[in-house]
């Protein structure tokens, strides 16, 4: 699925910064307040999902777009993938995709992991580590991988191309 351009669509349904954790509701059109994070903690970059994938939780593929500034639920944004956070939850394996914004040229220079400052990969990892704390759900990080790692596992769940998926066929 890697494009020429090295990008991907993200469809973001949380702002970096937001405690609200909001999913889109294909069947009802609208975003749903999904739950407010049980823990003290925020999202550390924007979050969302990878139109016209499938991952094991049944859900699309996650991702994570660094930003400087917090973009606004239902948001399509262009997204270079940089890695992939390997980590498990109460349903088993969840990867999520961390990218870049393809259109903020303070990112243009980002183009693996180790690019990225490794604080912020920190802050990830913490955040992951945690936001289920108070739930009394277990989440277990795993580590990161790179670049070629991250393609691979958006090839891998990959269900149609994202520009045939009718929820994101227009730009």
């Amino acid at each position: 699925m890697e494009p020429e351009n090295n990008w991907v669509y993200v469809f973001v349904e949380i702002p970096r910064g937001s405690r609200n954790k909001y999913e889109y509701d294909p069947d009802l059109g609208v975003f749903r307040l999904d739950r407010v994070l049980y823990s003290s903690v925020h999202y550390p970059a924007d979050y969302g999902m990878i139109p016209g994938t499938h991952a094991p939780d049944g859900d699309h593929l996650d991702a994570l777009v660094t930003v400087d500034e917090p973009s606004y639920p239902g948001i399509l944004l262009r997204a270079r993938p940089i890695a992939v956070l390997n980590m498990r939850d109460e349903k088993g394996l969840d990867e999520k995709i961390l990218a870049v914004p393809v259109d903020d040229p303070r990112y243009d220079q980002i183009s693996d992991i180790e690019d990225l400052p490794p604080h912020w990969l920190r802050e990830i990892e913490a955040f992951f580590s945690t936001y289920k704390l108070l739930q009394d759900v277990e989440t277990h990080i795993e580590g990161w991988s790179n670049t070629a790692k991250a393609w691979d596992v958006i090839k891998r769940y990959t269900v149609m191309p994202a520009e045939q998926d009718e929820l994101f066929r227009k730009r």
